[in-house]
């Protein structure tokens, strides 16, 4: 069967925020061997949290009922639960109902995830490669950034340059230890 996009229709889906999500999940499911093309599953970036009860009323159950997973950060975990429970993907949720229901979350987000999992060196080398180096060393020495924690100067440097997120979120993915996966980004493709 085939959606009206003339896209085929999917077996699963997985609700991401945005397109460094994507990127990552897509990422780790190739390099944990899995073609989720050919499975019928969909990574489908919905350009915020708060557009997933629009996604969730299309492919859940009142929609084309496929099976669902999501992930999300701290800060948009509320979002998500609201919209769980009112397109009647689940009632009464905590976070371990919504993980049940293959919707995980990101402490903080994703680059907090990732920056724990790889550790602050490892980064760094991702960042030296990227040729970013001299750029996160000027970063450090604002005034602002004196005195933080160097995960939390790793992860606000992440974000602070438009597209750094986007190419940044595989090359991590790409250098994590795969026995060390943030258990996040593991539990919506396994439930997938």
């Amino acid at each position: 069967m085939t959606l009206a996009d003339g896209s085929p229709e999917p077996r699963g889906v997985v609700l991401v925020e945005g397109v460094s999500d994507h990127l990552a999940l897509a990422t780790l499911a190739e390099r944990r061997g899995r073609d989720l093309e050919a499975e019928g599953v969909q990574i489908i970036p919905m350009g915020g949290a708060r557009n997933v009860r629009r996604y969730l009323e299309r492919y859940g159950p009142h929609g084309l009922d496929v099976t669902l997973a999501g992930l999300c950060d701290a800060r948009e975990e509320d979002d998500f639960r609201r919209a769980l429970e009112r397109t009647g993907v689940g009632s009464d949720l905590d976070r371990a109902k919504m993980e049940a229901l293959g919707f995980y979350v990101c402490v903080a987000d994703l680059e907090a995830e990732l920056i724990r999992a790889l550790g602050p060196s490892e980064v760094e080398r991702v960042i030296a490669a990227e040729g970013e180096l001299g750029s996160f060393r000027t970063f450090q020495q604002q005034p602002a950034q004196q005195g933080r924690p160097h995960e939390a100067q790793l992860r606000r440097f992440l974000g602070t340059k438009g597209g750094r997120k986007i190419r940044s979120a595989p090359l991590l993915v790409a250098a994590l230890d795969l026995a060390r996966v943030p258990r996040p980004l593991d539990g919506v493709l396994a439930h997938v």
